[in-house]
């Protein structure tokens, strides 16, 4: 069952209900507020993934591959049971479902934003990780439309430090740790409006590939 954004405020407030911990509320957020799905992911410490296996190629930046997803919808109750089965799970968020992810590098992400604003393009969730990346959510489909909308525009041959993750991959949500260096933070948290319809990727493409170009000379 679905709940407000008012609910999730009481849900946090109440000082009298059970202790929930930050990433069952930010689950139930991801699931129940913005209808994205939600994998249990494994952590990193002292550069050792919690799944166990010391050849790990992407310590605490996975999914733990026995752990159930928590699907869209599902509520802080369904969100807490889950979690309390993986304790310490890092929230990651399952890309090509209903978005694709632009990833460049953060401060060309961040002069992205301030030049977007003032153009007054949509704009859709945009994470910072500790590894210093930004993450543009974009419309479902990017990554297969990449190379089309490079060329397109002109970039197909430039040097750029931007790629596009889609299906089968996954982001590290806030308020996880990333791979032990930090964690992920929100340069611009969804929203109602923008959660279930991210903008498409050719209307952010031309700005991030001017600016990547322009950062990385």
């Amino acid at each position: 069952m679905g709940f407000t954004i008012g609910g999730i405020r009481e849900m946090r407030s109440g000082s009298r209900r059970r202790v929930r911990t930050t990433e069952c509320t930010a689950v139930a957020e991801y699931t129940g507020l913005w209808g994205w799905d939600v994998v249990p992911g494994a952590r990193a410490v002292a550069g050792r993934c919690s799944c166990g296996d010391p050849l790990c190629t992407a310590p605490g930046a996975h999914p733990l591959a026995f752990a159930e997803p928590v699907p869209a919808g599902a509520g802080l109750d369904v969100a807490t049971k889950a979690w309390s089965e993986y304790p310490g799970a890092a929230v990651l968020l399952p890309v090509g479902r209903s978005f694709d992810v632009i990833e460049v590098a953060e401060a060309a992400g961040r002069r992205a934003l301030v030049r977007l604003e003032r153009m007054g393009l949509p704009l859709g969730p945009v994470c910072a990780t500790p590894a210093g990346r930004a993450q543009f959510f974009v419309a479902p489909g990017a990554a297969a439309e990449l190379p089309r909308l490079l060329y397109r525009m002109g970039w197909d041959d430039a040097d750029l430090d931007l790629h596009c993750l889609g299906p089968g991959a996954h982001v590290t949500a806030p308020p996880s740790d990333l791979g032990g260096l930090g964690p992920v933070a929100w340069l611009r948290p969804p929203t109602l409006d923008t959660a279930g319809a991210p903008p498409q990727a050719r209307l952010l493409l031309g700005t991030l590939a001017y600016i990547c170009h322009r950062t990385h000379r």
